[in-house]
């Protein structure tokens, strides 16, 4: 395979797994514990908003906890020492791709540490809790909710997603289940722009037969060993 000039990288649950965040579909995982009608459908959140915000309130509070991992910081290497063109959009609503040194993230489903006014639209960085409704600090109102897309949403940025989908030469998916659409749905999109597909994971994905190739092990041992062969390092 020649030497790609432009890569698109999706990240899913799997990548932020290993620094101990818990996944929804993991045995034990936040499906078992809330049902997702509950805690991530604006349904949910209109039925009872003070259990929707008590769970992203304790989600952003667990961040403190958790470190990048090797495959974090291999892809923030790879943004810095890549010469070609680079996306990497993820799946996840951490910080833990940022904190491992990447500086230009796309979070098609938003992020915890972030909040969104239900009155005024605007987004704002955020680090505290929302259950006692404190005011949005452009308009004051106290209508703020967690800056994540819930089912039943559209991510975030989707136009620039497709438009680099159809451009680049690689597509790399790290970590997903391959269950949720529209990620779900990118590897079908690249290779049908003429572009050459990989998938790194711990085990195969729903849609590991739509890759031209898979790649399974750990993120932290197969995500740097790619970025190493990438760099030529």
């Amino acid at each position: 395979m020649a030497a790609p000039r432009s890569i698109v990288i999706l990240t899913g649950a799997g990548i932020s797994a290993e620094s101990g965040i818990d996944t929804f579909r993991s045995a034990g995982g936040l499906w078992e514990q809330h049902r997702v009608e509950d805690v991530a459908t604006p349904e949910g959140f209109a039925r009872n908003p003070d259990l929707v915000l008590n769970f992203y309130d304790m989600r952003r509070a667990a961040l403190a906890a958790v470190e990048p991992n090797p495959a974090h910081r291999a892809l923030a290497r790879l943004e810095r020492e890549f010469a070609g063109e680079l996306l990497l959009i993820t799946q996840n609503v951490d910080d833990l791709h940022e904190r491992g040194g990447s500086g230009q993230v796309l979070h098609m489903h938003g992020e915890l540490k972030s909040a969104l006014c239900q009155s005024c639209e605007t987004r704002s960085p955020w680090h505290g809790t929302m259950i006692e409704r404190p005011p949005c600090p452009v308009c004051r109102a106290p209508t703020l909710r967690p800056d994540v897309v819930w089912f039943g949403e559209m991510p975030y940025q989707m136009g620039r997603i497709y438009q680099a989908l159809e451009t680049c030469d690689l597509f790399v998916s790290i970590g997903t289940s391959g269950a949720v659409y529209p990620a779900a749905g990118f590897v079908q999109e690249a290779r049908a722009a003429g572009s050459r597909t990989l998938e790194l994971n711990l085990e195969p994905s729903e849609g590991s037969r739509m890759f031209h190739e898979t790649r399974l092990g750990p993120a932290s041992v197969v995500v740097p060993e790619w970025v190493d062969e990438v760099l030529g390092s």
